[in-house]
């Protein structure tokens, strides 16, 4: 299976399991001049933007590794963006979460980042 493939089977693995945990998802693979968010779903009054990550094993830190410094600006750029388009979207909060899709399960890490500045 090519890599594109296999990012795609990791995304429906998490957008089913947030499903399954009551979340209401909002858009998938939103993009963004200089970004792109994997999920972006609901969950309460919170809007919650994920990344999500596919390894094959915990080495080398895992999936929550790759979401470096880098990629959280761009992550929290492309929410930015998100919520400029969406003004009509009503919540308290937001949150930056991270799925990690291991052979041996899922992980979800909630409030994985938070993001350094954010103006919206």
């Amino acid at each position: 299976m090519n890599t594109s493939a296999t990012g795609a089977l990791a995304e429906e693995q998490a957008a089913q399991y947030l499903e399954q945990k009551g979340y209401r998802l909002l858009a998938r693979n939103f993009r963004a001049p200089g970004g792109e968010i994997d999920i972006i779903c609901s969950w309460g009054k919170t809007l919650v933007f994920v990344e999500v990550k596919e390894r094959a094993s915990n080495a080398f830190g895992g999936p929550i590794a790759a979401v470096t410094p880098t990629k959280q600006k761009r992550i929290t750029h492309t929410a930015v963006q998100f919520i400029k388009i969406n003004k009509n979207l009503s919540y308290d909060s937001i949150r930056f979460d991270v799925i990690c899709i291991l052979p041996t399960g899922i992980e979800h890490i909630e409030h994985a980042f938070v993001p350094i500045r954010m103006t919206v």
